[in-house]
């Protein structure tokens, strides 16, 4: 009689959901993506393994973190500024709390135009909003991790210019090394905040033009929809750049 396979507890599924969003994490899959293209470029075998053996290193700690770990089961993350649940506090509010400035202003600017695209869905036909509703959690994560970018970006501005103002220590080429890394953190922020609206101003037409076009609805649905999964793995990819505020 064959035995019955063990049954399957909360803590384990809790555990198979982390390490499953672990493998997922889109700077985990970049490292593999990126790996694995130059090892099949350059058909070198010892390329392979070490970048199965960072993959799997970077998924171990992912899964042991305990912060991923709130992330993942509890569908909450921290706020960069303040230490709340971003996704009880609405993007517009958090963007408020930016310093003064440019960034400030893009992702002021940015939102309102992602109010428009929600708008322009909610104005919809009948049949358009329901083919569109899918599109209407990417927008809402979009919004949250684009502020996530600008208050990653500002804090890393400002430990910047505070090591930028400090006497140059004993250490002086790693310190330039961390601060060349630092610029280019900022960089790839500013360059993702630069071009959003501009972004979000494509997404608009796409959902106005599938409110036009009820029978290509489904179509233009799935295009609007792989934008805003292309445009959050960017934005989230950025934000893995920065370290992590709550530790």
């Amino acid at each position: 009689m064959m035995e019955r396979p063990p049954e399957r507890t909360p803590e384990t599924a809790k555990k198979g959901k982390v390490i499953r969003a672990a493998a997922l994490k889109p700077l985990n899959m970049l490292t593999l993506v990126a790996g694995l293209g130059i090892a099949v470029t350059t058909l070198t075998w010892w390329i392979l393994i070490l970048t199965l053996a960072t993959y799997a290193t970077l998924v171990y700690l992912a899964a042991k973190d305990p912060v991923f770990e709130r992330r993942v089961t509890e569908g909450k993350r921290a706020d960069p500024i303040g230490g709340a649940p971003s996704r009880d506090i609405p993007p517009e509010r958090r963007a408020r709390w930016l310093p003064r400035g440019g960034t400030r202003e893009k992702v002021e600017d940015a939102l309102v135009t992602y109010r428009k695209v929600i708008i322009a869905i909610g104005e919809s036909d009948d049949v358009t909003r329901q083919v569109l509703e899918g599109s209407i959690p990417r927008l809402h994560e979009a919004a949250e991790r684009m502020v996530d970018v600008a208050a990653n970006r500002e804090k890393a501005a400002e430990t910047l210019r505070d090591f930028r103002g400090r006497r140059a220590p004993d250490d002086e080429p790693q310190r330039e090394t961390s601060l060349r890394q630092l610029e280019g953190h900022i960089q790839k922020a500013d360059a993702e905040i630069n071009g959003i609206s501009e972004q979000l101003l494509t997404l608009r037409a796409q959902a106005v033009r599938a409110s036009m076009d009820s029978a290509g609805a489904s179509q233009r649905a799935d295009a609007l929809n792989a934008s805003l999964d292309e445009l959050n793995f960017r934005l989230e990819a950025v934000n893995e750049t920065f370290p992590d505020p709550t530790q």
